[in-house]
């Protein structure tokens, strides 16, 4: 590691992105996994490193540590040059993303030195001995924030960086952390760049349909494609209300278990399931990233849904739900609830769960909410998953005490601690795109110390992604508006 020799300023800028890479989101009471991959590369991967981290960062009596995961890549560090730190969220960190995305083109531009923080709970990163709820309660987004201001400083003392400016970056919810650091942490933070960072806590995002639902109108096939979608979900509700369901719909919807339409949780499940087809899709349309169905977006669903050929708008439904399975490799659609139920409630750090969808579920029922319910009227995919369906899950995984009270409380307390969208930040720049149900809950549109940088055409994080000869003038111009924030933060005095 080179040392600092002079006493000229240097720059640190911290980068949170959201590593739910492998993407995994939470979507509609069920945890679905993206096999994203970047790009090969012969480069080699930074090794594990570790971080000895406190349990608890707002109790002075408890002394308890545990090893947090982080990685570095040196290559570009010039001594007095800016250092990134790239900022885990609710998934694994991977290595890979020490040597390909947009923020190491910014690091080669400016020699940076990289850090990757793992976020706590998450990947290889454990606090505690098991996923328990009773642990789980050293799991919050404040906990990480001091987990990365600890981070900070240790690095600071290790590698004499003690004068450094930091600027943090993140995107979805660690774009989220990237605003809430800057905000809590203002003597560490000399700014920050906030891509698709959900900043509004709330229980019923009934309005990520809403999203979801104009995006799909703004394909070629317009509003066929979403009147088709509401064809098949009346079809749909017909076959369930039939004497004669439901042999042929297990069969066509590639069901592992036959549906009893008398089961309502089931139902909600399966129709959920459904809908979040195309949520996912619309969520990450042409972002960039190199995954196993990548090229499956908006258009191609649409494409399907107005296709005659195809068959009925039912059989064209079930036709987009079944290339979804073959592209995660699944051989049938399973949607029962207490399967679902019983695979949220392992607490073992071997458990399937622990890829994150406990530990992301624990933390919408006790900060955030985000529940993308079907309350919202104007939109084609059904009411038969309302807020309720979402909310009970709470209590269902984790006990009767996380109920609707302690939800509600616990989003207004999010919203109390960190400012919702009334979020005044100087030096902050919130980038989102116009096709991510997640602007919702964003900063679009310029207000008093807030840039928002509002990206025609483009989904969730796109702006984070490696850059591509494909990419949009919107997008890139988006990105150039970027760095020249950074530049212009970095050559403050």
């Amino acid at each position: 590691m080179r040392r600092i020799t002079c006493w000229c300023l240097v720059v640190t800028v911290l980068l949170l992105v959201n590593h739910a890479e492998a993407w995994k989101h939470f979507w509609r009471g069920k945890w679905f996994k993206r096999n994203v991959e970047l790009s090969s590369s012969n480069t080699n991967l930074p090794p594990d490193q570790w971080f000895d981290q406190k349990l608890d960062h707002f109790d002075v009596v408890n002394l308890k540590t545990w090893k947090q995961r982080y990685h570095t890549n040196d290559t570009f560090f010039k001594g007095d040059s800016p250092v990134f730190l790239m900022i885990g969220g609710e998934g694994e960190a991977s290595p890979k993303w020490m040597v390909q995305g947009m923020w190491i083109e910014w690091a080669k531009q400016f020699n940076a030195l990289c850090f990757q923080l793992e976020h706590r709970y998450y990947g290889k990163s454990h606090p505690t001995k098991n996923m328990s709820t009773k642990n789980l309660k050293y799991l919050s987004s404040e906990q990480a924030l001091a987990d990365l201001a600890y981070f900070i400083e240790a690095k600071k003392k290790e590698l004499k960086l003690s004068n450094n400016k930091w600027i943090v970056f993140g995107g979805s919810y660690p774009g989220s952390l990237a605003a809430w650091f800057r905000l809590k942490y203002p003597h560490l933070a000399h700014g920050a760049v906030a891509s698709s960072a959900p900043l509004f806590a709330k229980i019923n995002f009934k309005e990520y349909l809403g999203v979801v639902t104009n995006a799909l109108q703004t394909t070629l096939q317009s509003s066929q494609c979403t009147s088709a979608i509401e064809q098949a979900t009346i079809a749909l509700e017909d076959e369930i209300q039939s004497t004669s369901c439901c042999k042929t719909m297990d069969k066509l919807f590639s069901l592992c278990d036959p549906l009893d339409t008398t089961n309502k949780l089931d139902v909600a499940n399966f129709f959920e399931t459904l809908a979040g087809n195309f949520e996912g899709v619309v969520q990450y349309n042409k972002d960039n990233r190199d995954f196993k169905g990548a090229n499956i977006t908006m258009d191609v669903l649409c494409d399907m849904m107005t296709d005659p050929k195809i068959g009925s708008p039912l059989a064209r439904y079930a036709a987009v739900n079944n290339v979804l399975l073959g592209t995660t490799g699944e051989k049938c659609l399973d949607y029962k609830y207490d399967k679902f139920l019983k695979d949220m409630r392992s607490i073992e750090w071997n458990s399937s769960a622990s890829e994150g969808g406990r530990q992301w579920t624990y933390q919408t029922c006790t900060e955030f909410g985000y529940y993308q319910s079907s309350d919202l009227e104007d939109q084609p995919f059904g009411k038969r998953f309302p807020i309720e369906f979402s909310v009970r899950q709470c209590s269902d995984i984790f006990g009767g005490k996380f109920n609707y009270k302690l939800l509600k409380n616990a989003v207004a307390r999010t919203n109390f601690i960190y400012g919702g969208l009334g979020l005044k930040l100087d030096r902050t720049v919130f980038p989102n795109g116009s096709v991510d149900p997640w602007s919702a809950l964003g900063i679009t549109s310029n207000t008093t110390g807030n840039v928002a940088i509002f990206i025609q055409g483009t989904a969730h994080c796109a702006d984070m992604y490696p850059p591509s000869p494909k990419d949009s003038l919107e997008l890139t111009e988006a990105r150039n508006v970027i760095e020249s924030h950074l530049r212009s933060w970095i050559s403050i005095e």
